[in-house]
Formats: C-alpha cells, sequence, structure tokens
C-alpha cells in the first residue's frame, strides 16, 4: 500500500503516470528529479499553472478590490475614520440586553434553529412589514432571513440571474452589485445617476441626481431580466421619490423585469423626505425582492442578520440557494434583532421609537459634518438619507495636482494623499461607477457620519487646520 501511495504522489508531483489529476503543460515528459534552481523553476511553473487551471471562470474579473487597499492604508496610518460605513458606536442597550439573554438563558438559542429564518424574527419582520407595504405577508413564505443584507442580496441574484441574462444596475451602486451579477453569469449594463443644475445660488443635494428615464428605455433588450435600485442610496444619500418609482415601476412591469429593491437604510430619512417601498406600488410586489438589514437598522453591522421580502414564487427560489449555501445564521443574533422589532412594533412612531431617536441623531452629525466640509473649500451635497454624504474636490485640483498616470481616477488618488497627510479616511466615489464611467464622477469623496462625537470632533478638527 504505501508503494502504491509513493508512486501515485510521484506521478502526481511530477507529472508522470496516469493518475495526473490536473494535466501538465510546463512539463511535455517525465524527466529525473531536478534539484536547485532550475527544479524550482519548474515547481513555481507548476504552481502557476494550476493556480490558473484551479480558479473558477465566475471569478474572472472580479478578484480586484479598492476596499482591500484603502483598508490596508488605513491600518498603516491610522487616520480619522470617516471612509467604512458602519458605526463606531453600540448597539441600543436593549438590544445588546436581549442578546446576552437569549445566549446565556436559553440553551437551545445556541444551537440551530429554522434555516430560513428565527421564528419569532420571521413573525415580527412579517408584522411590521405587512403594515409598510400593504400585503399580508405570510411569515414562512414571504420573509428569508439571511447572512445579512448581502447574504440575501447574494441568494437573488444566484437565484434570478442565468448565463447571459442583464441586469441594469443604477449607478453609483454598491460595489457587490457587479461582482455578484459577474459570478452568475450575468452581463451587467450600467445607467448613472447624473447631477442636474440647481437654481442659481441653491446647494447642490442628493436629490438633485436624477435617472434619465429615456436612458433607461434604451438599456432594456430581450435579455433585461433584472433592476436593481438603492434607496436611500449609497453614497449619494439619494431618496427616491414617489414619483421616480411609480416610473421605474411602468418600466419593469412594462417589460416583464424583475426589481431588486436595496432599503437597508429606510430608516434614515432626513428632512421630512419620505421612504417609499417600491414593492408597495401597484403592480410591484409580484415583482421585487425587497432587502432589509438589521446591521443598519439597530446599528449591528457585525452581526450580519438581513433579510428578503417578496412573493413565494420568487422567494422560494433564494430559500433554494440559501440552503445551499450559507444554510443558516446565528440563533442568538436572530432572537436579539426578534425582541429588538418586538419592542419598535410597540414604539413605531414615539419619541421613544430607536428607529427615530437614531433618525434624529444622525441628521444633527450630518448637518455638522456638512458645514465642517464646506468651511474647508469643499462642496458637500447634503444627503436626503443614509449615513453618507458625498462632497466634491475638485478645488482641489491645484493645491494637490491630479497624478501622472491618467488612469489612477483622481478621488482615489486624493483619498490616499488625504489619509497619508491629513490623516483623515474617505472613500473616492469612482469605486461605485463602473469602468468606464469612473473617469466622469471622480471629483468625489464619501464621508460617513455615523461616528461617536468624538469621531466627528476629531476629524473637525483636521478639517479646521487643513491649511496649517
Amino acid at each position: 500500500m504505501k508503494t502504491l501511495l509513493h508512486a501515485f504522489q510521484r506521478s502526481y508531483i511530477h507529472g508522470c503516470g496516469s493518475h495526473r489529476l490536473i494535466p501538465r503543460t510546463d512539463l511535455g515528459t517525465c524527466q529525473p528529479h531536478k534539484r536547485g534552481t532550475e527544479a524550482r523553476g519548474i515547481y513555481s511553473s507548476a504552481q502557476d499553472t494550476m493556480a490558473r487551471q484551479l480558479q473558477a471562470r465566475r471569478l474572472e474579473g472580479v478578484d480586484e478590490n479598492i476596499w482591500v487597499d484603502l483598508v490596508s492604508l488605513a491600518a498603516q496610518y491610522k487616520p480619522v475614520n470617516l471612509g467604512q460605513g458602519f458605526p463606531d458606536f453600540p448597539p441600543p442597550a436593549f438590544l445588546r440586553e436581549a442578546f446576552v439573554r437569549a445566549i446565556t438563558e436559553e440553551p437551545l438559542l445556541n444551537q440551530y434553529t429554522r434555516a430560513f429564518g428565527h421564528p419569532l424574527l420571521v413573525k415580527n419582520i412579517a408584522q411590521l412589514y405587512s403594515q409598510l407595504l400593504g400585503q399580508d405577508l405570510d411569515p414562512f413564505s414571504n420573509v428569508l432571513v439571511s447572512v445579512g443584507a448581502y447574504g440575501a442580496l447574494f441568494c437573488a441574484f444566484q437565484a434570478f440571474v442565468d448565463e447571459g441574462d442583464e441586469v441594469i444596475i443604477i449607478e453609483p451602486f454598491f460595489d457587490c452589485y457587479e461582482p455578484m451579477t459577474k459570478m452568475a453569469g450575468g452581463k451587467c449594463v450600467f445607467i448613472p445617476l447624473r447631477p442636474k443644475p440647481t437654481d442659481a445660488g441653491a446647494p447642490m443635494t442628493s436629490g438633485s441626481w436624477r435617472l434619465d428615464l429615456e436612458e433607461l428605455e434604451r438599456k432594456i433588450s430581450g435579455r433585461t431580466k433584472i433592476l436593481v435600485i438603492n434607496t436611500p442610496n449609497n453614497p449619494l444619500g439619494k431618496v427616491f421619490s414617489k414619483e421616480e418609482l411609480e416610473e421605474i415601476a411602468d418600466i419593469c412591469i412594462r417589460h416583464n423585469i424583475i426589481c431588486f429593491s436595496d432599503e437597508v437604510y429606510e430608516w434614515l430619512v432626513y428632512d421630512g423626505n419620505q421612504h417609499v417601498r417600491i414593492a408597495s406600488l401597484p403592480g410591484m410586489w409580484e415583482r421585487t425582492i425587497t432587502v432589509g438589514s438589521a446591521g443598519k437598522t439597530f446599528s449591528a453591522t457585525g452581526w450580519k442578520v438581513g433579510w428578503a421580502l417578496g412573493p413565494d414564487h420568487l422567494l422560494k427560489h433564494l430559500r433554494t440557494v440559501h440552503q445551499n449555501s450559507v444554510y443558516h445564521c446565528a440563533t442568538g443574533a436572530q432572537e436579539a434583532v426578534a425582541q429588538g422589532f418586538q419592542r419598535e412594533l410597540e414604539q413605531l412612531g414615539k419619541p421613544e421609537s430607536y428607529f427615530g431617536q437614531l433618525r434624529d441623531e444622525l441628521e444633527k452629525k450630518r448637518d455638522r459634518l456638512y458645514h465642517c466640509l464646506k468651511e474647508v473649500g469643499m462642496k458637500p451635497m447634503k444627503p436626503q438619507g443614509s449615513y453618507f454624504m458625498i462632497a466634491d474636490i475638485s478645488h482641489f485640483r491645484t493645491e494637490v495636482p491630479p497624478p501622472s498616470d491618467a488612469s489612477i481616477p483622481y478621488d482615489y488618488y486624493f483619498a490616499k494623499w488625504m489619509m497619508k497627510n491629513k490623516h483623515l479616511a474617505a472613500i473616492p466615489v469612482s469605486a461605485f461607477f463602473s469602468a468606464p464611467h469612473k473617469k466622469h464622477f471622480e471629483n468625489f469623496l464619501r464621508f460617513c457620519f455615523v461616528k461617536e462625537h468624538s469621531t466627528l470632533e476629531a476629524a473637525e478638527n483636521i478639517l479646521k487646520n487643513w491649511r496649517k
């Protein structure tokens, strides 16, 4: 047996014999064992060949990621972080206490629960969203709980996007939409929101960015299957109005398009604006997957609890993907979020509601950051929703000239310069655009204001002392 195993290993390593699991193209014939530099060269070449052959085709074009570079720089320079989109303060006490109770007082809440969502959580989600969507949601057929909104989106793309299907993505877009489309075999079709001129002297806001509906119609083909919308939008903070959503809904209905509606910032809407759920519009419930996030809703992004809502004839396909991939997410976290929703169902619309309290607190932080960015010479655009704000940095092109390499977007270059020289982190907005459109939107940075007062104060000090 040892002799046979040794022979198999030799044939596998050296490319000889009939048991070659991975074809060898660098060695035409079986050669004696070689030592030294020549042998190392052969093995290095073999590893390269194996790597090319082992990598699945679905990963082509999605392996590069700007966030890896920026996170690495942040670790090196330790800037004040207004880049990454997560709170640096804890979830509310009632939610943390519910999590502690779940994992310490209920032994079974440390074990598997229902794969498609903890029973109490799906019941509470169904109760809340039945009111918000004007539909009678069944907790077990119209709600799927997954590993964060990311997990719900992944299930949606895998469930519906087939080889050659076209997916319309409105730019700027949350960066996972493009790779998820490509990994499913689909083709991305991009259409950008564009800023419209404002009245003389009026500041531009996220609402100034509009979708050209005629352009959208022209993008539709016989292969169009999905339209992805994100409202409130990351990174703009744009909240699509009811009129805008009705026009998009009309197009989806006329062309029989499924809508993925990413609404993770649904409770963070400011200045009296209203979040309208596209699935609540006539004819849209039956063709819409709505995605939500406990991480954004309850300031607990690391718990990774998210959900998808939709009719059973759509959601059953997400359940198939979910049960054959992630299968399940943390029971204790689901129980805590269920308790959080139970509390909010009782407090919704009252001063005690956490949803309302968080919104009011973030609106103040938004206004504070807006004035700081404006004072330093940037042109911030006040967001209608989310916890992000973009700012025009074109004024700084004299102070910080563009890179000699014209292929590098200016905002990416400026973000790295600002992290190194000012110790302040933000995200280049071109990262949220497709490759053909990056250079058209390279004069903006995205700042995150869901931060402690001390973090915003540190950023404020950097901005006030910018030129000292």
